[in-house]
């Protein structure tokens, strides 16, 4: 659990919420096994394979190859990785919550707001022409 996390974790706990909810160590928990690829010495994936046999996969790359750093790939790929099973099983809590009728199936016609909503600007009929990266960057 990184220093954020605990920062969170104890401001949640310190604000009394209790309703169910996913922690830092269940998400860690769910986690069987991890491999890394390195990929041109420029690109590190990692995958995590879940206990349920799922696998989540994180990227990290640096644009030159002298930068790279194997363990710092690793730890930035992995943390990409493990972000995303936050929201892989906040689905699966959500959708348990909502059979068992704690929480609505589906959420009402107006949704929270703190304030008025912003009108969206009009699209362009069309899309504008794509530009190479060599023309963004001149």
């Amino acid at each position: 659990m990184s220093a954020d996390e605990q920062a969170i974790e104890k401001e949640i706990q310190a604000k009394g919420k209790t309703a169910p909810r996913l922690t830092p160590e269940y998400i860690d928990a769910q986690i069987e096994r991890e491999e890394y690829h390195v990929f041109d010495e420029v690109m590190t994936v990692c995958v995590l394979t879940l206990k349920n046999g799922y696998k989540v996969t994180g990227e990290s790359a640096c644009a030159s190859p002298e930068n790279f750093d194997q363990e710092i790939g690793r730890k930035i790929s992995r943390g990409n990785a493990r972000n995303k099973i936050w929201a892989l099983e906040g689905y699966v809590l959500r959708s348990a919550l909502a059979a068992k009728g704690d929480v609505p199936a589906a959420l009402p016609e107006e949704p929270y707001s703190d304030g008025p909503a912003e009108p969206v600007a009009e699209q362009p009929a069309s899309a504008p022409e794509p530009i190479s990266w060599k023309d963004a960057i001149s």
